[in-house]
Parts: C-alpha cells; sequence; structure tokens
C-alpha cells in the first residue's frame, strides 16, 4: 500500500494542485476529518472519518488498498499532523504532497509578503503575544483554539500597543470567508468564528536584543535595582536560550526581569518578591517592555516557588538568607539548573558558596565587578564608585 498525505489548501477543493486532485481521484480510500473529506463525497470512495493517527494506522492495517490519501487542512509542512502521521504509517510507503498553506493564501489577499514573517501557532496555548509583536515587524498568529482575535487585540491595548496594524482572515476560502484590517483597538469586541488567523504588522518592532538596559528607561521607586551593568552581567553569565523558563527572585523593579524576558522570547521568567510595591514595579516595567511571558507573584522564597515551573535559568538577587533553601527547590525541579547569585556582603558570599558545595557544586564560578562612574563637579569630571558586587555562577549536574 502507498500511502498520500496532501495538503488540501484552505477550503479543501479550490486551493488543490493539480497533483494532488490527480492522487484523490484514484485513490481506493479516502481518510480525514468530515470537513475535509465531504468535498469529494462526489467521487463515491469508501471514507474513513478521522484525524487521529494512530487510528488511521490501525484501520489501514486492517485493510489490503494499493492507495490511500489522507487529506489535512492547508499544507503538511505547517503546524501539522503530518508529522506524527508520518511516525505512525513508518512501515508503509508514503509520500507528502504539499498544500497551500494559511500564510500563503491570507498573504496573497491582503498583499503582503511573508519570507521574513514570525510564525506562533495558538491552538490550545496563549503564546508570547506581545513579546512576538514587540519583536518582529510581521507576525503571522494561527488561531482556531480558545484564543480569538478580540483577546488579542485586547492584550496588545493592555500592554499600550493598540496602535499596532492587524489584519483578520475568518473562513478562508469558504464562501463566508470575512478579512478585517485596522488597529488593535478596532477590534477588542470582533466576534470570529474559529477558523481564524491573525497578522500584525509593527514598524516599530525591536531591531536587536537590549543587554544592560539604561537605568533610566525603568519606572523606579525606592525599590532596589540590579543596575545596568551588573545586569548585562548576570544575564550574560546565565546564557539564556529563546524557549528556557527563567526564574527571578527578589525581583525588585523587574529590570532582569524584563531583560531575561527580552532573551527568552518563546519561554517565561517567573518572577516573585515580598514586597507589594516590587511587584507592582515589575508589572509595570513589563507592560512598559512588551513582556507578556513574564508571570510575577507577590510572595516570599523559598515557600511559594512550588508552583513555579521547572527553571532551566535562575537569578537570586534577594534571598532573606534563604540561598541553600532555594537552591534546594530548584534543583529538586532541574538538577541542572544554571544559577546566578549576587552578593554585595562577604557573608552572603560566603552563604551561597556553602550552599553550592552542599549541593555538589564544588567550584563556582565568582566574578567581583566595582563599577564607577563620572560625574561633573565645576570643571571637573569626578569618579563617582558604586558599591563592588559579587557574582556566583553554579551549575547542577
Amino acid at each position: 500500500m502507498k500511502i498520500y498525505i496532501i495538503g488540501t489548501g484552505m477550503e479543501g477543493q479550490k486551493t488543490l494542485t493539480a497533483e494532488a486532485i490527480t492522487v484523490i481521484e484514484n485513490a481506493d480510500v479516502l481518510i480525514g476529518a468530515r470537513r475535509m473529506v465531504e468535498p469529494f463525497s462526489y467521487l463515491d470512495k469508501e471514507c474513513f472519518i478521522s484525524w487521529k493517527s494512530e487510528e488511521i494506522a490501525d484501520f489501514l492495517r486492517e485493510k489490503d488498498f494499493d492507495t490511500a490519501a489522507i487529506l489535512m487542512s492547508g499544507d503538511c509542512g505547517f503546524y501539522s499532523g503530518a508529522e506524527k502521521l508520518i511516525t505512525a504509517l513508518s512501515d508503509y510507503e508514503s509520500e507528502i504532497i504539499s498544500g497551500i498553506s494559511s500564510p500563503q493564501y491570507f498573504c496573497s489577499k491582503i498583499k503582503k509578503p511573508w519570507q521574513n514573517m514570525r510564525f506562533v501557532s495558538l491552538h490550545g496555548a496563549d503564546g508570547n503575544i506581545v513579546r512576538n509583536v514587540c519583536k518582529n515587524q510581521l507576525c503571522f498568529f494561527l488561531l482556531g483554539g480558545d484564543v480569538t482575535p478580540a483577546e488579542i487585540c485586547k492584550k496588545l491595548c493592555e500592554y499600550s500597543r493598540e496602535n499596532v496594524s492587524v489584519y483578520i482572515g475568518e473562513n478562508l476560502g469558504y464562501d463566508n470567508e470575512k478579512i478585517y484590517s485596522g488597529i488593535a483597538s478596532d477590534f477588542t469586541e470582533l466576534e470570529c468564528g474559529k477558523l481564524c488567523v491573525m497578522i500584525t504588522e509593527n514598524p516599530d518592532f525591536e531591531r536587536g536584543i537590549s543587554v544592560g538596559i539604561d537605568d533610566k528607561e525603568f519606572i523606579r521607586s525606592d525599590v532596589p535595582m540590579t543596575k545596568s551593568e551588573i545586569r548585562g552581567t548576570v544575564n550574560s553569565k546565565l546564557n539564556i536560550g529563546q524557549n528556557d523558563v527563567c526564574w527571578d527572585i527578589g525581583c525588585g523593579t523587574g529590570s532582569v526581569s524584563v531583560e531575561m524576558a527580552l532573551q527568552c522570547f518563546d519561554g517565561r521568567v517567573c518572577a516573585i518578591d515580598k514586597n507589594d510595591n516590587a511587584v507592582r514595579l515589575t508589572e509595570g516595567n513589563a507592560h512598559k517592555f512588551g513582556c507578556d511571558n513574564i508571570t510575577i507573584i507577590n510572595g516570599n522564597a523559598p515557600d511559594d516557588l512550588s508552583d513555579f515551573p521547572a527553571p532551566d535559568k535562575v537569578f537570586i538577587g534577594g534571598s532573606s538568607g534563604k540561598i541553600s533553601e532555594i537552591l534546594s527547590i530548584v534543583y529538586e525541579k532541574n538538577s541542572k539548573a544554571e544559577i546566578v547569585i549576587t552578593a554585595v556582603s562577604l557573608e552572603t558570599l560566603n552563604e551561597s558558596v556553602n550552599a553550592f558545595a552542599h549541593f555538589g557544586v564544588d567550584n563556582p564560578e565568582i566574578v567581583q565587578i566595582a563599577v564607577t562612574r563620572t560625574r561633573k563637579l565645576g570643571n571637573h569630571t569626578m569618579l563617582s564608585a558604586e558599591n563592588p558586587i559579587f557574582i556566583i555562577k553554579g551549575v547542577g549536574h
């Protein structure tokens, strides 16, 4: 038996390639979700209605067809179930026939190129919507789950991105196709069906990932803040990846949380502080920098860390003397987590080294940084020294 996995395009018929039509007409059986198979009922072929890989594989193992055509929406290489199907049908000869994906179709409708577009699937997830919009000039959001275009637009407005251009496509390829265009604030109450896609266009997108952002850029108060030079070094030591889960313990103004979030744009930052004002400041700075991938709680470490997801990278800027207890929680969740601690006193330095040793990290990396800035005094430029900071990094195993 030879199995063809066919991308049927938008509505399942008009956007089919000539090759796909030929295979469908000559196949012994058609397989797929009901809306994929129904347009070909006129062929009077045997059909099996299912979109689940294992069900399809079990069905085919019991049959003796020469050829089978499995029909899938859009293109088989764009957020498709084809990958699971190929694995489930690995015992058979198979071939993929490309279809027209929703980005191809929709971008042709709104006359936009898509080669540099950022693709985000929100099927059953809320994603990092604002972070992606801030980072990219063009974003394509594949919907169809619980997230609607109106909810995306509300979130953009919540983070002061209400003037971002949006294009919404509903029921693409069908007779009731609708296309909307405007800015985010226009569509916060729009009601759409499940078959939706959305494109955002942000001319003021970030051209790079900022490290060591100027202190003046953050919303401030009397809450302590990790200063620019220290912050840049901390994040360099953490070497954060785009999918990482990061913890910021004792987040203060949220300056480290923000820079973490800019780097793990497909991941998540979990920030905690016991100070109410610090939590409000972190929330304010998360909104200012468009970081909807930061989750902030008002609580104590380690007592309130149990619900945090397992971390890849951890920054401890405030521990209230409980470094060992915090490390215990971290390593319980991920024994290979990378942890960076800052200390302004020799006692905290000693506590950090002993805590790492207790968990088998015998040779933590220790760096001491002393930052000196200049200030004008009359006609002279004077040096103004900041307190020296110890930066201690330990990697679990």
